[in-house]
């Protein structure tokens, strides 16, 4: 970690769940209270299960925020490894059942196909992010820049100017999209979210200078990150 970097520890799932949704809610109010709107960029995967039931139970004015993804497996939100599949069901439930959510995946057999009209759907949202919660898989992952993917280093490169990339990675099962690095750093809030000691020990070795791993460079990084751990 950074000196910038936050580390917040919680007994349990249940607790750091309710923490760390209450600290994205009042972020929330934030931007729309200054800005009248607010952008989220959520992960998948099993941890952020009991963050979206807390979450969508948060009190504030939903209509005035849009929901996106990190990243997305390529398949259609009627498959069950869809992230969408689980925001849809988990997050835009109870009150925040009237936010807006933009997913980016689309009908194309690919996402190379498809990245034109996901680029322009991107584009469209407000920049930077208000709130942007990522995850991270034992391989050192997050969002989808896996180790050995087809498009790593481009997604890496801080001076990339895409938004958005396609990736595929012998760890990653289905072809991906994901944003790119430049864009999680630039958001006004950037989590971390994750559980288990086996995680906590991956990113310890992600901390090392030698270090290769992915999530390595979201650590590295010259600028704030909160760090949401429990076992």
């Amino acid at each position: 970690m950074n000196t910038q970097d936050v580390l917040h520890t919680f007994e349990d799932g249940q607790a750091l769940a309710k923490a760390l949704s209450a600290s994205i809610a009042g972020k929330l109010r934030e931007a729309i209270h200054a800005r009248g709107e607010a952008v989220i960029a959520v992960s998948g995967g099993s941890t952020p299960k009991r963050l979206f039931e807390a979450l969508s139970n948060e009190s504030l004015d939903w209509s005035r925020v849009t929901v996106t993804l990190v990243d997305e497996r390529w398949v259609p939100d009627t498959d069950e490894r869809s992230n969408a599949r689980m925001v849809e069901s988990l997050l835009l439930q109870h009150k925040a059942a009237d936010a807006e959510f933009m997913p980016l995946y689309v009908e194309t057999p690919t996402p190379e196909a498809g990245i034109g009209e996901v680029r322009t759907r991107v584009a469209a949202l407000k920049q930077p992010f208000d709130v942007i919660v990522l995850g991270m898989g034992p391989d050192g992952h997050t969002a989808s820049f896996f180790p050995g993917g087809d498009r790593l280093s481009e997604a890496l490169d801080t001076s990339n100017t895409s938004l958005v990339l396609p990736m595929r990675a012998p760890g990653a099962g289905e072809p991906r999209i994901t944003f790119t690095l430049p864009v999680l750093l630039k958001a006004r809030t950037l989590y971390l979210h994750i559980q288990g000691d086996d995680k906590r020990e991956v990113l310890q070795r992600a901390e090392q200078p030698q270090s290769h791993l992915p999530i390595g460079s979201v650590l590295r990084a010259e600028r704030q990150l909160d760090i949401y751990w429990s076992p």
